[in-house]
Order: C-alpha cells, then sequence, then structure tokens
C-alpha cells in the first residue's frame, strides 16, 4: 500500500526528531568532562528546541489543504507510523561515545545526515506540490546543524 502524507504530518516527525536530538546532546553533555565541550554541547541542545519551535511556527503557517493528509486515515495511524519512523530512525539509541568529543561529533553528524536523507525521502510522499518547499525548510536548517558540527570537529583535529 503506498502512502502519501501531508506536509502536516512531515512537520510532526521534524518535531520528534527534533525532540530526539535534544536527549541526544545532552546525555552527550553529561558524558564530558570540559565546561567548554559541555556548553558546546548544551547549546547544540538548545538549538535542537529552537528547531522544533519553528517546525511548531511553520506547521501553524500551513494552508488548510497543506494540512489534509493525502491518504484516508480515519484512525490517524499514518501520523502515529511517522512518530515510530522518526524515533528509531534518527538519533534513536544512537550509543553516545563517553568523554570523547570527536566521536561525539561524529555521531551526531551521522544522525544530522540520516535526518536529511529522510527528510528528502518523506519529500517525496508529499502529493504533489503542497508542502515541498516547507520540507524543503527543514533540510535547510538540519543541513545548517551539519556545518555547524563538521566545523567543531576540524577545530579539534
Amino acid at each position: 500500500m503506498a502512502y502519501n502524507f501531508s506536509a502536516d504530518e512531515i512537520f510532526e516527525m521534524a518535531k520528534q526528531i527534533e525532540r530526539n536530538g535534544v536527549i541526544f546532546y545532552q546525555k552527550a553533555a553529561d558524558s564530558v568532562e570540559g565546561a567548554k565541550e559541555k556548553s558546546f554541547l548544551m547549546g547544540l541542545a538548545a538549538m535542537e528546541e529552537a528547531h522544533e519551535r519553528i517546525f511548531e511556527e511553520m506547521q501553524k503557517e500551513l494552508a488548510d489543504q497543506e494540512k489534509d493528509s493525502q491518504v484516508f486515515d480515519p484512525m490517524e495511524e499514518s501520523v502515529l507510523y511517522l512518530k515510530a519512523l522518526a524515533d528509531t530512525r534518527i538519533f534513536f539509541k544512537k550509543e553516545t561515545p563517553k568523554n570523547n568529543m570527536k566521536e561525539i561529533l561524529k555521531s551526531a553528524i551521522e544522525a544530522e545526515k540520516d535526518s536529511i536523507v529522510f527528510y528528502v525521502g518523506m519529500k517525496e510522499m508529499v502529493k504533489g506540490e503542497l508542502g515541498k518547499k516547507r520540507v524543503d525548510d527543514i533540510i535547510k536548517e538540519e543541513m545548517s546543524h551539519i556545518r555547524l558540527l563538521s566545523g567543531k570537529l576540524l577545530e579539534l583535529k
């Protein structure tokens, strides 16, 4: 059975991914010793929280047509499916390398890349042009995370 998801459902998933990222970065911050490293990782957690709020605002701006699901789903199973997918693919049970900033950054970059691939794939599930620009906005936000993480990783080499 083919699924087409609405932009509204994509935003629900994006918010869950950001919440998962907050948990990842908070756990990583707890595992490092240096105050500078803790501060950087907590800053990343704060950025994930800010992105969740951005996605919430973007979701509120959706036109009614964009909020409509593209499939018959009276039990809202597609939203539950998306949540499960977000929980199990991006930042889910990622092993946080203990007290190793380089490995934490590498793991975080991998998760951010996974999220971009996920969103690119999900963009194809949005029928027609409904919400595609907004999904592109999510992808751009995640790309900014990779630039920041990569820059920090290069500083540590």
